[in-house]
């Protein structure tokens, strides 16, 4: 900051521009190809030596980079575009940057991309990885400003092949090890997709007919890679993806998404759409504009979803909204959700189709969409299953040769499902591709490696490391011959995981006993169990039980370093690092007893380190290593803090069954059938209500009925009781489900389920209202309004209220109820009403014509929905409304608009009141102008009703009328209410 305020004062003195010197034109010209530079090491081309004058010359040019312990500039871009047009041609570029590449990193850059154009050395654009397109972009946009210079390529066509390259780069990282073997595969993929396979392909040429491009049947279902970990799903789904568009023949569309990038998200569908568009508009370039604005609308309606699924969300966390508003709510939120997204799906087919433009007669390319890491969406009753196959059912009716390919566990059977996927197992590698992968890693003697192969047998994991073992042991033939009588001869059922994780565990030992140092040796096997390693854990958790004293902080951070050297680990944050997560995984469940007692002391220490800390880190690895020790997972509950779940994702593979259905419970997700059989009756029943809200909110009841006949009886504070009796209503099973929900109520309140029997009698009550008991159901909403205020749950006692009030669509049962409920939104203090913004909406809507204040303190504490476009609607009808009946409002309400936007003169009469209001809500103004329309004197109530209707926008109420009395009041020649402008932009 001071350097910035002296020069600026140096330069105000100045009474005309400072010339530039010969020198600093020279050093700028040094520096121009640069991409950084130390001032002091740079050479003009008459110097023959660095003489540090770029330091003083260029003070003003360059901007300093923040590298620890060394000096670094780079030329501000408006003097890199001067020197460069400055240069006497592409000789004296290529000698001034020749002078100076000292100053570069070695290996690939800009710089030395630079040179190779200024020396006609340049590799083909074809030829390029990401990377280095990425350096001859940045060449290619200096060098374009030197005067005479040619031979260089089109900068969009090179941002056209560096895009494409950036989709194609994850499938490469995947495919950087050495493939082996998979042709089986490989055909079959290439059949399922139309690619002829030399087979085939011989056969047509035999048969004297021509080879097309793509062959096969138009329609074909999704097809599923499935396998075990480590089997190489991703890693042969890359290599056909690859080969297929490398294929100078075939030009087909494609999309890659892999749900493990942190930008999308496997429980929003419409990413998958957004991404999908951005990969498609690299491919067709002529219709980037459309793509874009589709993959803009993608992230819009994405935004929406976060907003409604929050909104669903906070309708379920109530007992009192959950039966009555929550669930209705969930349903309406997949059925909008899905309509968007067949919408968006719709138009890029329709996009697609036009930019594909087959021949007449033809049916086009296939389009080839590859799901990767899709094992998180895969489980029974998920939505996101059933929203995905609504795609790919109006996408392949779009576009018909859609081929599918997911990388997942096998397939899951789904109520949605409308055909039954393809399949594809990975097993072991072949004997030949075995062999070739040993030799590939490292193993030179190809009888060692047919005889690692015989003992491994063909997993690539296990593979992979008997390879290393076998560098380790340095290919010598004693060391060698001892490795492999180590390992277990194979068995008729070799193949059995068991036996793969046995023959891993030995691999695995035999590479930790050749660590030098006998200190990391000893720490190393017993840290498997531990999911982070720290200096402080080495010293307060490790070192002691593996027998050793470290006494000092210098000390564990010596070992730690030592140990972070060790390539079985990696980072895991600062100052911290981790066995690598492939072996942990295998070695974690191998059963080891002769380090059991070992590694049990580890966990049983690390339990008291983390317990005796603070934050959710901590808690959550408290949580991990009790479950671990096979706790009682009622009392490890106790432990559990909101937010620990994202913090334990995917541990459930490092768990028994009965500590898995505990997290199964908690985390959400996919839980086999294994774990769900020895989990406790408690966690079963919290995962099948799970699976049982999700079929109920798509839509499948029956479903829903066939889980809930599982596993009974239940406990009597079991979340599936009131499932069941929703359940039962929506088969038409009504009757039942009241005599149901009366046992139930009387059970849970038995077993003094208070919460539960709270919810039971808010479903109770709606089932009585169906069968038009309104005495019955305004008797049990009471009870509930009881049961709350004695849980202290002020919101659920609200809720209750609000229940009573909605009884019928008129008059509710007892007049004073909307006083009652307009005094508890009064009460109740800001911080509580922000928590549960849903509720207070709806409640001020509801008693919006008894106290209107109640809609203002609303408005003022939680605001209006932000993303819902009926929210506009709603009010800029009311003001048409208004206008159309009291004529004198419509200056004031046009200067309010004008106010609101930012406009200092009222807005025109013609302007649209959609558009101004959705400036509005872009300026984050909507709130304040709805606060200052309930304070113009309207005597007709459409503004007052209007703004209440937008407040109920969301919250599954009936929808909000003006006071009777609006019709009455309007003017001769007026149109009553129903029948005045209905249209908001028609102000």
């Amino acid at each position: 900051m001071f350097a910035a305020r002296l020069r600026q004062e140096l330069h105000a003195t100045r009474t005309h521009p400072r010339e530039i010197s010969g020198a600093r034109r020279a050093y700028r010209e040094a520096a121009c190809l640069l991409t950084q530079f130390d001032p002091t090491r740079l050479r003009r081309p008459d110097e023959e030596g660095p003489t540090g004058g770029a330091t003083l010359e260029l003070v003003d040019d360059c901007t300093a980079l923040g590298m620890k312990d060394r000096t670094r500039w780079a030329l501000k871009p408006e003097a890199r575009r001067t020197a460069l047009r400055g240069l006497d041609g592409p000789e004296a570029a290529r000698l001034a940057l020749e002078r100076n590449l000292g100053q570069c990193p070695e290996g690939p850059g800009p710089e030395r991309t630079a040179l190779a154009y200024l020396t006609g050395e340049h590799p083909p654009l074809g030829e390029q990885h990401a990377q280095e397109l990425a350096d001859t972009l940045q060449a290619v946009l200096w060098l374009s400003e030197i005067p005479g210079i040619t031979g260089l390529p089109d900068v969009g066509h090179v941002q056209h092949a560096l895009e494409r390259a950036r989709i194609l780069q994850p499938l490469e990282r995947l495919v950087q090890d050495p493939f082996q073997g998979r042709t089986r595969e490989l055909d079959e993929l290439r059949a399922y997709v139309g690619v002829p396979t030399a087979t085939t392909r011989a056969r047509i040429e035999q048969a004297g007919r021509r080879i097309t491009a793509f062959t096969g049947r138009v329609r074909e279902p999704p097809l599923v890679i499935h396998g075990p970990g480590g089997i190489g799903k991703s890693t042969l789904l890359a290599k056909f993806i690859l080969d297929t568009l490398h294929d100078p023949e075939r030009d087909l569309p494609f999309g890659y998404v892999d749900f493990e990038r942190p930008t999308l998200s496997v429980h929003e569908p419409v990413t998958l759409i957004a991404e999908l568009a951005r990969q498609l508009r690299v491919q067709y370039p002529g219709y980037r504009a459309e793509l874009d604005a589709l993959a803009g609308e993608c992230q819009r309606r994405a935004a929406t979803q976060r907003e409604e699924r929050e909104r669903t969300a906070q309708l379920n966390r109530l007992s009192t909204t959950r039966p009555t508003l929550g669930r209705s709510a969930s349903r309406e939120f997949q059925t909008l959700a899905t309509t968007d997204e067949t919408d968006l799906i719709r138009r890029l087919a329709d996009i697609l189709v036009r930019a594909v433009a087959a021949p007449a007669g033809e049916s086009g390319p296939p389009l080839l969409i590859a799901l990767d890491s899709f094992e998180e969406a895969q489980y029974r009753g998920s939505p996101v299953m059933g929203r995905i196959w609504a795609l790919f059912t109006t996408l392949q009716k779009a576009y018909p040769r859609l081929r599918v390919i997911v990388s997942g566990r096998a397939p899951v059977a789904h109520p949605a499902r409308t055909v039954t996927p393809r399949t594809l197992e990975l097993v072991d590698l072949d004997p030949e591709a075995a062999v070739g992968l040993l030799v590939s890693c490292g193993v030179e003697d190809p009888d060692v490696a047919r005889a690692l192969a015989d003992r491994v047998g063909g997993h690539p994991l296990s593979l992979k490391l008997a390879a290393r073992a076998a560098v380790l042991a340095g290919n010598e033939t004693a060391p060698m011959g001892e490795l492999i009588r180590s390992l277990p001869a194979r068995r008729r059922y070799f193949y059995r995981k068991v036996d793969q994780m046995l023959v891993q565990g030995i691999l695995y030992d035999r590479i930790l006993n050749h660590i030098a140092d006998e200190r990391i040796r000893r720490l190393a096997h017993p840290g498997l169990v531990l999911r982070v390693i720290t200096p402080d854990i080495i010293k307060d958790v490790l070192a002691e039980p593996c027998g050793l004293r470290v006494e000092t902080p210098e000390e564990a951070r010596h070992l730690f370093d030592e140990l972070s050297r060790l390539d079985l680990v990696e980072p895991a944050g600062p100052d911290a690092v981790r066995h690598r997560a492939d072996v942990r995984a295998i070695m974690l469940r191998l059963s080891g007893n002769d380090r059991t007692a070992l590694t049990r002391t580890v966990e049983r220490r690390a339990v008291d380190y983390y317990a005796a800390r603070d934050g959710l880190e901590d808690r959550a690895e408290e949580i991990y290593h009790r479950l671990r020790l096979n706790e009682n997972p009622r009392s490890v509950e106790e432990r559990w803090l909101p937010g620990v779940e994202r913090l334990l994702a995917g541990a459930q593979q490092d768990m028994s069954p009965r500590a898995a259905g505990f997290l199964g419970a908690h985390l959400g997700g996919d839980t086999p059938d294994h774990v769900m059989a020895d989990a406790d009756q408690e966690d079963w029943e919290r995962i099948a209500a799970r699976e049982v809200e999700d079929l109920l909110a798509q839509g499948f009841a029956e479903a829903a009925a066939a889980r809930l006949a599982e596993r009974r009886p239940w406990t009597p504070c079991s979340p599936l009781h009131p499932l069941l009796l929703e359940t039962l209503s929506r088969t038409g099973r009504g009757d039942e489900a009241r005599r149901e929900a009366s046992e139930a109520i009387d059970r849970a309140e038995d077993a003094g389920c208070a919460e539960q029997r709270l919810e039971l009698l808010l479903l109770s009550a709606r089932l009585a209202e169906e069968d038009g008991d309104r005495e019955s159901a305004d008797r049990d909403l009471q009870v509930a309004e009881g049961v709350a205020a004695g849980l202290g749950q002020d919101l659920e006692a609200m809720g209750a209220l609000l229940a009573r009030a909605r009884l019928t669509s008129g008059t509710p049962v007892d007049p004073e109820v909307d006083n009652q409920l307009a005094r508890r939104l009064r009460q109740l203090p800001d911080a509580t009403l922000m928590d549960q913004p849903v509720l207070v909406r709806a409640v001020a809507a509801e008693v919006y014509e008894r106290d209107p204040r109640a809609l203002d303190h609303a408005l003022e504490v939680v605001g209006l929905p932000a993303t819902d476009d009926g929210v506009l609607e709603d009010i800029g009808t009311a003001i048409n409304r208004a206008v159309s009946r009291q004529p004198q409002l419509r200056g004031a309400l046009m200067t309010i608009l004008g106010t609101a936007v930012g406009t200092p003169r009222p807005c025109s009469e013609h302007s649209s009141i959609i558009g101004i209001l959705r400036e509005v809500r872009d300026r984050g103004s909507l709130d304040d102008l709805a606060r200052r329309l309930l304070v113009l004197r309207d005597d007709s109530g459409e503004l007052l009703a209007g703004v209440a209707s937008a407040m109920r926008r969301g919250t599954a109420g009936p929808s909000v009328r003006a006071p009777a009395t609006s019709a009455l009041m309007a003017r001769p020649g007026t149109p009553a209410e129903g029948n005045g402008p209905q249209r908001p932009d028609e102000a």
